[in-house]
């Protein structure tokens, strides 16, 4: 039988185009069956992802298709799991999932779960099913998505150059038709930057939006899961899926997530947009880069927003160093019991070691006064809100780089001083916990893409998507340029 559905002609060029929520209507249509769609995808992935190793941890083709006919049963006794049943979905791996190798990216961490995270959970029970993982910086720091288990994944649009990261491997499946939507998490820009990267939608919600269950519950309040997509419908059809209030985790949003599943269209004519740049010639930019985040004004004029320049009343670097000492703070803490040992310390990567030792010497004092600043910077943002509805930031400060450069070393003659400031953009939503979605913007004349961020209030989680979905509509980025390697393919 799977040498059979191996050497049948695949359908997939036409199913794994499709977008997610197209092709759960044709499954539960029955125009194709679950099995149909699973061989589809397994060609494809077949053929594809050795080109750019953004799937890891792939599961055996002959287990995955006897799940798909399972799925198949269930919808020929009336049993409708959700929207994604049926689907193949590969996780990021940093989550856990029940019975499918996790690594976090480090040899360290490697291993078989028993029970899926909280998000994993809900996606299974949607009627998910969970062909493998997608790769992820050791650690998830970092965005460059390359760990000494898997190797690097490359971008979708030029294999040699960077994926970005960390849901690198996550926003190269999906950009190349891998799987219908991605999950992922965004502490430092993690959703939004392989996004850019790779010329798909990037959200990362507001903090509270996406629960979690895992661990230490108070303290770290930087990262979040959030959902990416070829489209923005797509993206929040998934959101719907991933949020939703959780007893286990004290600082859920107590709002229904179902909202998220409706149509998105509504006029936002009449917004404004404050245009926060280069924050004043504070971040480095590669040239270029700040001709094509400009070139997506008029789209948004066209919708009938408005574009002003605005400042920050913050001082960026005080910002900064506000990130660093929190960033070092968590990261240390996670990380110790592995750096304490010799023997495993040799084996975490010099960025990780750094982000410890950076931690271990903070006192007390010092944690508090960087929160402090950090709320500063808050009331500075909701100022900015009180005169215009979103803001918007760039997604990235350079374009896809050599896929075998760990990270930038310098910008436009500027030097990066640690292994992440070429990424300082993303940092005001990551601190503000505001919801964030990376839109694209258009292509370098080297064919690499690049996108934007747009901000909203805290909490303001469709407004953002209202307004993204829009913008999409205009410009329509992923549908005019695919991927080469689709065409390849």
């Amino acid at each position: 039988m799977e040498a059979s559905d191996r050497d049948r002609p695949s359908p997939a060029p036409e199913l794994v185009r499709m977008g997610a929520a197209e092709l759960s209507r044709t499954i539960k249509a029955r125009r194709a069956s679950c099995r149909e769609v699973m061989t589809a995808f397994l060609d494809h992935i077949e053929r594809v992802n050795p080109k750019v190793n953004a799937i890891v941890s792939l599961q055996e083709r002959g287990v995955l298709l006897e799940q798909a006919s399972e799925r198949d049963a269930q919808l020929a006794r009336g049993e409708d799991l959700g929207w994604m049943h049926g689907m193949p979905h590969a996780v990021k791996d940093l989550a856990a999932t029940a019975g499918i190798r996790t690594t976090s990216g480090s040899e360290l961490m490697d291993g078989v779960p028993a029970e899926d995270d909280l998000v994993v959970r809900r996606m299974r029970r949607c009627g998910a099913i969970f062909i493998g993982k997608t790769n992820t910086p050791e650690f998830g720091l970092g965005s460059q998505t390359y760990n000494a288990v898997f190797g690097t994944t490359r971008n979708a649009y030029d294999p040699t150059r960077t994926a970005g990261g960390s849901s690198g491997g996550a926003a190269v499946s999906l950009a190349l038709r891998m799987q219908p939507v991605a999950d992922g998490s965004d502490m430092m820009g993690s959703l939004r930057n392989p996004a850019a990267f790779n010329n798909v939608f990037g959200f990362r919600p507001s903090y509270g939006r996406v629960p979690y269950t895992g661990g230490e519950l108070f303290v770290e309040q930087l990262s979040v899961d959030g959902p990416m997509g070829r489209s923005v419908s797509d993206v929040a059809l998934l959101l719907s899926v991933m949020a939703g209030p959780h007893a286990g985790f004290p600082a859920s949003i107590e709002q229904d997530p179902s909202r998220f599943a409706e149509p998105l269209a509504r006029d936002v004519s009449g917004a404004r947009l404050a245009w926060l740049g280069d924050l004043d010639g504070h971040l480095a930019l590669e040239p270029g880069v700040r001709e094509l985040w400009e070139s997506a004004f008029p789209a948004f004029r066209d919708i009938g927003c408005s574009v002003e320049p605005a400042r920050l009343d913050y001082p960026p670097e005080k910002l900064w160093e506000s990130w660093l000492t929190l960033r070092h703070w968590l990261n240390a803490s996670y990380l110790a019991p592995l750096y304490a040992d010799p023997a495993r310390r040799s084996r975490i990567k010099p960025e990780a070691r750094w982000e410890v030792e950076g931690g271990l010497g903070l006192t007390a004092r010092e944690i508090y006064a960087a929160s402090e600043a950090r709320s500063d910077a808050y009331r500075a943002l909701q100022r900015l809100f009180e005169r215009y509805d979103f803001l918007l930031l760039p997604s990235a400060q350079v374009f896809p780089f050599d896929a075998e450069t760990h990270w930038p070393k310098s910008i436009d003659g500027r030097r990066m001083d640690t292994y992440h400031r070429w990424m300082e953009v993303v940092v005001p939503a990551s601190l503000a916990g505001c919801p964030a979605m990376s839109v694209p913007v258009g292509f370098h004349r080297e064919h690499l893409p690049m996108g934007l961020q747009i901000i909203g209030r805290n909490h303001a989680d469709l407004p953002v998507l209202q307004l993204a979905h829009a913008y999409d509509e205009a410009t329509r980025w992923v549908r005019r340029v695919q991927p080469p390697l689709l065409a390849r393919s």
